[in-house]
């Protein structure tokens, strides 16, 4: 399977629109690109919602804004490894490449012994990390590498999103630290991923 596992520092940092910017600029390269995200919670707030989006295709959905384990106990179910799995393959199928959305972060638990890593390090893909350019991205960026390499992920860039039109002198120096970490790359609110070498991220 060639694609790419995209993961955020936090909930709310920009994934899926990263999410949907890489697929965009797949599919401008000629390329067929499926889109998954395995599980989706929080269906309860108004939507639309991540996998609505971006047409993804997707294993489970719960209603309670809270993490998927929790969700699925709500529900009286619990998430299976395997099926989740199933949803990025599926997605993947007659598809040049697969770009698919995690949950949360990395160390997220999907079951009690089953976390976003697992299911990245399951897919066999590159991991690329959506974070926040400003305050307090640099701890949770920086943990979200240590996380990703720990488990022998390959991590192929930082994309810090929204990047504002004039960046602060701490944002500009955010950008610079996390650099020295990993491939690091910026992506504004509105524009496309055409700059980004994202055919170059792909497993």
């Amino acid at each position: 399977m060639r694609g790419v596992f995209v993961t955020g520092t936090d909930t709310d940092v920009g994934k899926t629109y990263l999410v949907a910017a890489l697929a965009a600029a797949l599919r401008a390269q000629g390329l067929r690109v499926g889109v998954a995200k395995p599980v989706v919670t929080g269906l309860d707030d108004p939507g639309p919602h991540d996998h609505e989006l971006l047409g993804a295709t997707t294993a489970a959905t719960f209603g309670p804004p809270v993490s998927p384990h929790l969700a699925a106990e709500l529900a009286g179910t619990r998430l299976e490894p395997a099926a989740l799995v199933a949803a990025a393959t599926d997605a993947a199928a007659g598809a040049d490449a697969v770009v698919v959305e995690g949950v949360g972060g990395l160390l997220v638990p999907l079951t009690r012994d089953y976390s976003v890593r697992d299911l990245a390090a399951d897919l066999h893909l590159p991991v690329v990390v959506a974070a926040r350019p400003g305050l307090g991205t640099l701890n949770h960026t920086l943990l979200t590498l240590e996380a990703a390499r720990g488990r022998g992920l390959d991590v192929r860039a930082v994309v810090l999103t929204p990047w504002p039109g004039a960046p602060s002198a701490m944002e500009c120096s955010n950008f610079e630290t996390l650099a020295r970490a990993a491939p690091t790359y910026v992506l504004p609110w509105g524009a496309d991923a055409s700059d980004l070498p994202v055919a170059d991220w792909l497993g």
